[in-house]
């Protein structure tokens, strides 16, 4: 009899325990718990921290609460001007709503995923269907991720989720015609160039013709003004000497100073010898006649 009153008393003891281990609700800072009732969501729990349900009656769901990544497969999209490019991309998104999240998608993270694919690659393939390739190339693709989220817009709001951030991996030619593109945007850049160059070179010839007709027009000038002062300066000096030959005081000097000029001049060679006759205007000079 004792054995059986302690068999019943430890069996007591024992439900007793797994009854109030199943009313107690955990939930990590890191996550969202969903307690349902015959399988209807009664509440969701939000904060960390311990909690209680009804035993056998309630269960509990659980959803993440941090940030998640989805790696989205690549896939082809075509661009404004029919051209096919690859596109690999990758969303950072959370969940918002944990109760919209539970009616729409049954708690399942494969299912969001799904329809984040699906949205998501919608939203590229309308962006860049609306731009071309060269644009696509040499853009930006801060701008690009931009365009997809305001594209995407509120549309997931009835799924209870967000996107965070929306990035491209990578943004690429099929191999197959890659190297036709490049080459094709390279002979434009150096068309382009080609195009820059004779209009730098148009442009420096004008200049230098300008250049050549102001340098001209300057030289000009100077001779002008340098004739203007050798006049100046050759009338100057038959002023002077004009002076010089009226002043009766100064005409000897004068005179003695040209014949020894004149005798200068007719010096040549290496004979420096001169010979006069009497009478010669210079050596009567020289006598002081």
């Amino acid at each position: 009899m004792k054995t059986l009153k302690r068999i019943l008393l430890a069996a007591l003891l024992l439900f007793l325990l797994i009854t109030g281990a199943s009313a107690i609700v955990v939930t990590q800072e890191n996550e969202y718990s969903l307690v349902r009732q015959f399988g209807k969501i009664d509440h969701v729990i939000a904060q960390s921290g311990v909690s209680l349900k009804v035993p056998f009656v309630q269960t509990v769901d659980k959803l993440p609460k941090q940030v998640l990544l989805y790696d989205l497969s690549p896939s082809d999209v075509i661009t404004g001007d029919k051209k096919t490019m690859i596109c690999d991309s990758y969303i950072l998104w959370s969940i918002t709503d944990p109760l919209k999240f539970a009616q729409t998608l049954n708690c399942s993270i494969p299912n969001a995923e799904s329809r984040l694919d699906a949205i998501v690659y919608n939203s590229t393939k309308n962006v860049i269907s609306s731009t071309t390739q060269d644009e696509v190339i040499s853009g930006r693709d801060g701008e690009l991720s931009q365009a997809i989220l305001n594209n995407i817009g509120s549309s997931l709001d009835q799924y209870g989720v967000q996107i965070l951030a929306f990035e491209v991996k990578k943004l690429d030619l099929p191999s197959d015609n890659k190297s036709a593109v490049y080459e094709r945007m390279i002979s434009e850049r150096d068309n382009i160039a080609a195009t820059y160059t004779a209009e730098g070179k148009s442009e420096a010839q004008k200049i230098r013709n300008t250049t050549d007709q102001e340098v001209t027009v300057m030289l000009s000038d100077a001779d002008k003004q340098a004739e203007i002062l050798v006049a100046e300066g050759e009338a100057e000096y038959m002023r002077i000497l004009s002076e010089a030959y009226n002043d009766e005081s100064k005409q000897d000097f004068y005179s003695f100073v040209r014949s020894l000029d004149a005798l200068k001049a007719s010096m040549s060679g290496g004979n420096k010898t001169v010979i006069l006759s009497p009478d010669s205007p210079i050596a009567q000079i020289f006598y002081g006649n």
